[in-house]
């Protein structure tokens, strides 16, 4: 009887080995035809464009904005975030880097650049309907905005300051701080632009308590705007 068991059991273990490698061939094959997991998707509603009117101008970041680079104004997605772009639909999609705040028109989440707008096939029509998903949070190789660097830097005089105050943006261009002064303005009627030259900034209230900037940071914020407090000149 164990002379006829043991080929039977070859034959056995044989056909188990057959299925095994079997497996690992589909599982294998199945693994090359499965789809790129897509970003999450954070946000849709309307993109706009802009273009020659503003090229070579200070961006929010203190970049030069480029109308022929892939890059984007997000009202509060941090500076040197990579965000992809589709069109809802004509299916499109773009990877922009956010270096600048916008935009300041009702309704609308994204600005994009002039040549992420052609990638996207939305030139003529000027407007489209989007969904933006983050690839990467920042850029390592993003320039920090006169803002960013408050926030991450002690400011030399906030230790001594006597005042605070919320900053919400600051650009190189003067009329587009005033355009987001004046939208703040809405709900928030103490919104201001101070300027010294090179940046124009846009900030909300005066506090002799820090903790109350903090409290008005945080009320900012929870309406979708990036806003940090800073000491008030």
């Amino acid at each position: 009887m164990a002379r006829l068991r043991t080929p039977h059991l070859r034959l056995v273990t044989l056909a188990a080995a057959c299925v095994l490698l079997l497996l690992a061939l589909v599982a294998g094959c199945s693994g090359e035809r499965r789809p790129e997991t897509r970003p999450r998707v954070i946000q849709r509603g309307v993109a706009s464009w802009y273009g020659p009117q503003f090229d070579g101008k200070r961006t929010a970041n203190g970049e030069r904005y480029d109308m022929h680079a892939m890059t984007a104004a997000h009202k509060s997605l941090p500076f040197g975030t990579l965000v992809e772009v589709r069109d809802l639909d004509n299916g499109r999609t773009c990877r922009v880097r956010i270096n600048d705040r916008g935009p300041f028109v009702r309704g609308r989440i994204v600005d994009l650049s002039y040549a992420a707008a052609r990638a996207l096939d939305m030139v003529g029509p000027g407007t489209a309907r989007v969904e933006l998903a983050v690839v990467s949070p920042v850029s390592p190789a993003s320039p920090a905005s006169p803002g960013a660097a408050s926030a991450s830097a002690p400011d030399p005089a906030d230790g001594a300051a006597t005042a605070f105050t919320v900053q919400v943006g600051a650009f190189g261009e003067a009329e587009r701080a005033k355009t987001l002064r004046d939208l703040l303005a809405r709900q928030f009627p103490d919104a201001t632009v101070r300027s010294d030259g090179a940046w124009s900034r846009v900030q909300v209230g005066r506090f002799a308590d820090r903790r109350d900037a903090e409290a008005l940071r945080r009320k900012l914020e929870r309406l979708g705007w990036a806003a940090l407090v800073v000491a008030a000149r």
